[in-house]
């Protein structure tokens, strides 16, 4: 097994913490915003035999933490890619990672080989005015909860939201992947704001700008309107495909981590052919 290394990247008042391992084409792992870095545990292992595997907990998030102040999300990428001696790199995104391997590849397209897009947020892309039921529902208890300081209810929730899937029962991932969730979500839940984010240009009416291999992945248990947006990806950004993963929510990679590296291995097979 390839070791991991530890890394710090000093970005303004803030030191992003991540780890990496192996050597090859790069290969990097942003994670949503329920989780740090170590949501991609599994993903860094089964490539770094290929590639080099890096992921990093953006600011607030895991062992990422500073002082508050004006920040981008995309330059913090290039930082962490220029201090790892990067060029170029395939670039993996889950929900609020997702958002910022587009932000990234619109700001700075030649540094992007291939998108793989996981259930994405998108820049300039509103809520809908009417989610379902079952979203709404949980939506308003989150908000109870938050109102309260009820942070470990509010945890409970989320994992019922984003881990099980609104439409399913609470508790339906249990095991390894509910504890690490969890424990993740906790960590952010707790932290103080890193401060105040430099918001990119909408991303939702330059998807036709893209110019790189992309794939959208969505599981078929998530939030629908999130369902609803990886289908509009897929259509509007040139040459992607969408694949859903059966009975998957929202983080995909912790139910079905091999069915999510073949996904992730069939993209790079086309980059290499």
């Amino acid at each position: 097994m390839t070791a991991h290394e530890r890394f710090e990247v000093a970005q303004g008042q803030t030191r992003l913490a991540g780890e990496h391992a192996g050597r090859g084409p790069a290969l990097v792992f942003l994670h949503a915003g329920v989780a740090d870095r170590r949501m991609w545990r599994a993903e860094l292992a089964a490539f770094a035999p290929t590639h080099h595997a890096l992921a990093y907990d953006r600011r607030g998030f895991g062992e990422s933490h500073g002082v508050a102040e004006s920040f981008s999300h995309v330059d913090d990428l290039r930082a962490v890619l220029d201090a790892l001696g990067e060029r170029q790199a395939v670039l993996v995104g889950c929900s609020q990672g997702g958002r910022v391997a587009l932000d990234f590849t619109l700001a700075h397209p030649e540094r992007v080989r291939g998108l793989v897009l996981v259930a994405p947020a998108v820049s300039g892309a509103a809520a809908p005015a009417t989610p379902a039921p079952s979203v709404a529902r949980l939506y308003a208890s989150i908000e109870e909860a938050e109102a309260r300081g009820e942070v470990e209810r509010v945890n409970a929730l989320e994992a019922h939201l984003w881990l099980d899937g609104p439409q399913g029962p609470e508790g339906r991932v249990g095991g390894a992947a509910r504890a690490l969730f969890l424990e993740m979500n906790g960590v952010a839940l707790r932290a103080h704001s890193p401060g105040e984010e430099r918001v990119p240009p909408s991303a939702l009416p330059r998807l036709g700008e893209l110019r790189v291999p992309t794939r959208v992945v969505c599981g078929d248990l998530d939030v629908p309107h999130l369902q609803e947006r990886c289908a509009l990806l897929a259509r509007s950004i040139p040459g992607a495909d969408l694949r859903m993963m059966s009975g998957c929510a929202h983080l995909p990679n912790l139910e079905q981590p091999r069915v999510f590296e073949i996904l992730i291995r069939e993209l790079l097979d086309r980059l290499d052919s």
